[in-house]
């Protein structure tokens, strides 16, 4: 079953609650929520208010991607704030095994993070830890880029890893996904979808939901 997570950081936020309210009417399996710092990516995004007040505004799982550097400082507020998944990325830290063990200690699903530019074997050592991989399609740090169809190739290698070694990690997708590379990732061994611009441009986000986990 494939999980649709939109990137709240492309709805509009002057009306944010009704946002989430026509998404959990939609169907989607949670919300994404990208934390940029302008330092590990060339942007500045969301941070703690934002999240505080997106908790309380629905039951949804909420899974913050921390584009930041050194993320460690951070992680036990975000876990405090409302977050349910947290995922670091491996090019950030020198630490990815503290980063993840404090994640875990929150008692909250851990996940790592790697650039297009990151072969898998980078995090082959954390896959035994981890409870999802999340594979960046196009270079973080800007919504609205074209999926990187080279990064098919790394889904199809961590899900054969997952198969060889019976583990249990989940594969997350997030860049360009539309409902045509949707398809194409779901195909390669994806699990869960990040889809920001593609969605929230869509008048109809259950017919987006639909059409992402290849039911329309």
């Amino acid at each position: 079953m494939t999980n649709i997570f939109p990137s709240l950081l492309s709805a509009d936020f002057l009306t944010l609650n009704d946002e989430i309210e026509a998404l959990e009417k939609a169907g989607v399996d949670g919300l994404h929520f990208d934390v940029m710092d302008g330092q590990f990516v060339p942007n500045i995004s969301i941070g703690f208010p934002i999240l505080e007040a997106v908790r309380r505004g629905t039951s949804l799982p909420i899974d913050v991607h921390l584009m930041v550097a050194n993320p460690e400082p951070y992680i036990d507020e975000f876990c405090q704030k409302g977050a349910d998944k947290v995922s670091v990325h491996v090019e950030a830290t020198p630490h990815i095994h503290r980063a993840i063990q404090k994640i875990k200690a929150n008692g909250k699903e851990a996940g790592v993070v790697i650039n297009p530019g990151t072969p898998v074997s980078m995090i082959q050592p954390l896959l035994t830890d981890i409870d999802f991989v999340l594979v960046m399609s196009v270079n973080p740090g800007f919504g609205g880029q074209a999926f990187i169809p080279a990064t098919l190739d790394k889904i199809r290698e961590l899900k054969n890893v997952r198969s060889a070694q019976n583990l249990l990690f989940k594969i997350e997708v997030d860049g360009g996904v539309n409902a045509e590379t949707a398809q194409q990732v779901v195909e390669a061994g994806a699990d869960w979808l990040v889809a920001g611009s593609y969605f929230f441009n869509q008048e109809d986000y259950a017919d987006a939901v639909s059409r992402l986990k290849g039911q329309a």
